[in-house]
């Protein structure tokens, strides 16, 4: 078993709860009548000192951990601050429909690659999250 030893590459790496990102996702389920995110098993967090160079990530929660640990599917979007922060609100608005198109309708823990095709392919359902946004919000 590997220890992490002081001044590692994980050392300045930090992950903050991040309410005011659950609240403007819970916002923008609402007003997309998203019915089939569950809210209560979404989880947000801020993270700083990633060398990741993406605005923000969505990690899942597979079936066998699931199954293991005895709980239900959840999702936890992540800003990376760095990156997210300096965004103007609708473009981090944008970022975040960006992840929760991630999450395929039956909430299953899995998640929707941006190579899937066809009906109810991420890029298409990303473009009606926006496309629904702008409608909604401007």
């Amino acid at each position: 078993m590997r220890r992490s030893k002081k001044g590692s590459r994980f050392s300045k790496f930090n992950w903050q709860e991040a309410p005011d990102i659950k609240a403007r996702v819970l916002t923008l389920m609402e007003g997309l009548q998203l019915d089939y995110l569950l809210g209560e098993r979404l989880f947000f967090y801020r993270s700083q000192g990633s060398k990741a160079r993406a605005y923000a990530r969505i990690w899942g929660l597979p079936k066998i951990w699931q199954h293991a640990l005895g709980t239900e599917p959840a999702y936890i979007i992540e800003v990376i601050s760095g990156y997210f922060d300096k965004l103007s609100p609708k473009e981090q608005d944008k970022v975040l429909l960006h992840e929760i198109s991630h999450i395929p309708k039956n909430f299953s823990g899995a998640l929707v690659p941006h190579t899937r095709h066809g009906k109810g392919s991420f890029k298409g359902k990303l473009e009606i999250l926006i496309d629904k946004y702008f409608e909604s919000y401007h």
